[in-house]
């Protein structure tokens, strides 16, 4: 019998519980194959076998593009910087992520030769390819990370 009132979570989580599973029961002297584990899983969630429940689950997450602390080169409103990563949240999608980066050096975000708006630091939304949803007049990205 299937469970329905589970949400299931992604392929790699529930792999991930699979093995925490057999680290404990080897810890507790009740070794089993990973296999095993990856059944013991599915039938927690009310699936018949490891099969059934991989087939039902949604693909794995898709991976940051960046880490915390990790040195960044790009794009920013069409001037290029490099700068450092201070900040990564997942969203609920897990597809997007919010990022705050410290620039080395202060961007100018004007065009104008009248005046300059700097910024030293940005927090914004992030694809899995390092680049915003939201675009400039021209189309472009308000930044795009060189991955």
């Amino acid at each position: 019998m299937m469970s329905t009132h589970h949400a299931l979570p992604p392929r790699d989580v529930l792999k991930d519980q699979a093995r925490r599973l057999r680290k404990t029961l080897e810890t507790s002297s009740q070794p089993v194959s990973h296999g095993r584990a990856l059944e013991l899983i599915a039938g927690q969630y009310g699936y018949r076998d490891w099969n059934t429940l991989s087939a039902s689950a949604p693909a794995d997450r898709a991976r940051p593009p960046v880490q915390v602390g990790d040195t960044v080169r790009g794009t920013y409103l069409g001037q290029h910087f490099t700068g450092a990563v201070r900040g990564l949240q997942a969203l609920s999608d897990d597809r997007h992520y919010r990022a705050t980066i410290v620039f080395d050096r202060p961007v100018d975000v004007v065009t104008f030769d009248s005046f300059s708006a700097l910024r030293h630091r940005v927090t914004l939304t992030i694809d899995e390819r390092g680049r915003t949803r939201e675009r400039t007049s021209n189309g472009r990205p308000h930044l795009e990370l060189a991955l």
